[in-house]
């Protein structure tokens, strides 16, 4: 085969040979000894072709899940016998095969290097095309089963939108908790009235000072999770009866909220890449009289979509040229799969009149902690008031853990593994859905995020899918839940941060069983 780096490159390859032989024991064939050469070494067999095929195999998922991005050099082949617990010889056949199947180039005296090869994907779904006229929210009596579903170890959880404790760093978490306690005593059993635990607020404001915004602890309310900061958000700003513009699909849990506030939900198109249409949003605030607008910019739920800074900036001015609040979902902020953690809408609001904040650490330390918070601006008396007459405070145990994890490092050491870890389930989850599910499914792409949107074929319904799998064991989120009118019956979200197993792959072949038989039955 050519090479661009003509003898050199050759005379690596012999040299790679030559290792592999002495490792191997290659270096003459015992006729009178089969299976070993002349000095008694035994000869490869079966399985250690198994074994290598196996590691080559784990080294090409990697490569899928861009662990190890084109042009990039791999790690060196002792370090991953020692990662994959093998032989240099097995890793060295094993990288060697990657090469013959184009996923490699060896280069001379550096290692391995990985080709840019395209993989066929599915295409993603297209931009969204809700009603355009407001509605009150309909159909969620789902969502507590899928809640529900999530806590029942037969269950195979694809449904409900929580990480597996094997994502969060349940030791860090479980030692910062019992040091809270145990240092912090009388404090710790006090309640942290609003605003909240102030070693917390000041964390969080240096987190948000990263991100170009100029906010002092002070001006931080702590929240029992994303989930009531949006709560609060919403009721600081609206009255029963008014419209709230929403991405479509959105989070159930928003559409539950707006239902309870008694408010009508206005869905604007949706890009599963790009975020909510600005020109779509737009046109409806002409039409329609909108309180609010709520947003996910970061890697929204279902659809795992990411508005630039551009969009975002125009998104923050639209809104406060009409002087309508936007209510921004930074809830997967921290969880992109690679580069730079993306801004956030707040760092826009250079008046800071329009951007409400809302955030938690449930997607990346634990839902069971329940900390959150929201940066409300000129709406931080009401909020202080409202989150006192809802719950008094949120626990104070959490609120010191979270601070420690925050102030000493462990948070961020955390999410630098676990953004490898959900891009991975992610993209394995992806891979499998595009070969088990029927043709013509679509399935999104997100960057960041540990959830999928799959968009199948006409004639599969989500719903009796939803119904039918969970007779088996099996919990999916069916579209029409994401919907406050209930559209998308042809679709499914997929949360991809569960242990991957036996159990998961059965799961996943089961529900791409499912698809087509309602498929053959409507042929």
């Amino acid at each position: 085969m050519p090479s661009e780096y003509g003898g050199a490159d050759e005379r690596y390859r012999f040299k790679i040979q030559i290792l592999q032989r002495y490792r191997f024991g290659l270096s003459c064939i015992c006729t009178a000894h089969p299976g070993r050469n002349c000095d008694g070494v035994a000869m490869p067999t079966d399985s250690d072709r198994l074994l290598y095929e196996r590691i080559a195999q784990r080294i090409a998922q990697d490569l899928d899940s861009d662990i190890y991005r084109p042009g990039e050099r791999l790690p060196g082949v002792r370090k991953l016998a020692g990662q994959y617990g093998v032989s240099i010889a097995t890793v060295l056949e094993a990288c060697r095969r990657l090469e013959d199947g184009g996923r490699l180039k060896a280069r001379p005296r550096s290692g391995f290097f990985v080709l840019r090869t395209p993989r066929i994907r599915a295409r993603e779904p297209a931009i969204s095309n809700p009603p355009r006229m407001p509605s009150p929210v309909s159909g969620q009596d789902m969502a507590l089963q899928l809640a529900k579903a999530a806590n029942d170890p037969a269950m195979i959880g694809l449904g409900a939108a929580v990480p597996h404790a094997r994502f969060m760093p349940m030791h860090a978490v479980e030692r910062a908790l019992a040091r809270s306690v145990r240092e912090r005593g009388q404090a710790a059993a006090n309640y942290a009235f609003p605003p909240g635990e102030p070693a917390l607020r000041r964390q969080i404001a240096r987190r948000m000072a990263a991100l170009g915004c100029a906010v002092a602890p002070e001006e931080i309310v702590i929240t029992t999770g994303c989930h009531e900061a949006l709560r609060l958000a919403l009721k600081a700003v609206t009255r029963p009866g008014d419209t709230v513009a929403i991405e479509s699909p959105t989070f159930y849990g928003l559409l539950q909220v707006i239902d309870s506030l008694g408010l009508k939900a206005l869905e604007i198109p949706t890009h599963p890449r790009d975020g909510i249409s600005l020109e779509a949003l737009d046109f409806a605030l002409d039409q329609w009289p909108v309180a609010a607008c709520i947003v996910t910019p970061n890697f929204s739920n279902p659809l795992g979509s990411l508005m630039d800074e551009t969009r975002k900036r125009a998104l923050v001015r639209l809104l406060a040229a009409r002087g309508i609040a936007l209510i921004e979902d930074d809830v997967y902020g921290e969880l992109h799969h690679r580069g730079e953690r993306p801004g956030i809408c707040l760092a826009h609001d250079t008046q800071g009149a329009t951007v409400l904040h809302c955030a938690s650490v449930s997607k990346t330390l634990s839902p069971g902690l329940r900390v959150g918070w929201i940066v409300p601006g000129r709406h931080l008396p009401a909020i202080e008031f409202q989150k006192y007459l809802l719950n008094l405070a949120t626990p104070t145990v959490p609120q010191m853990a979270v601070a420690e994890l925050l102030e000493h490092g462990n948070y961020d050491r955390h999410l630098r593994q676990a953004r490898k870890d959900y891009a991975e389930a992610v993209e394995r989850m992806r891979r499998e859905v595009e070969r088990l599910f029927p043709d013509g499914t679509r399935v999104t792409q997100p960057e960041g995020g540990f959830v999928l949107w799959v968009e199948f074929p006409a004639g599969i319904d989500g719903e009796v899918l939803y119904r039918t799998a969970l007779t088996e064991g099996i919990s999916i989120a069916p579209g029409p839940i994401f919907s406050a009118t209930r559209k998308y019956r042809n679709c499914i979200r997929l949360n991809c941060a569960i242990p991957w197993d036996a159990r998961v792959e059965r799961a996943l072949a089961r529900l791409g069983q499912m698809a087509q038989l309602q498929l053959a039955a409507q042929a």
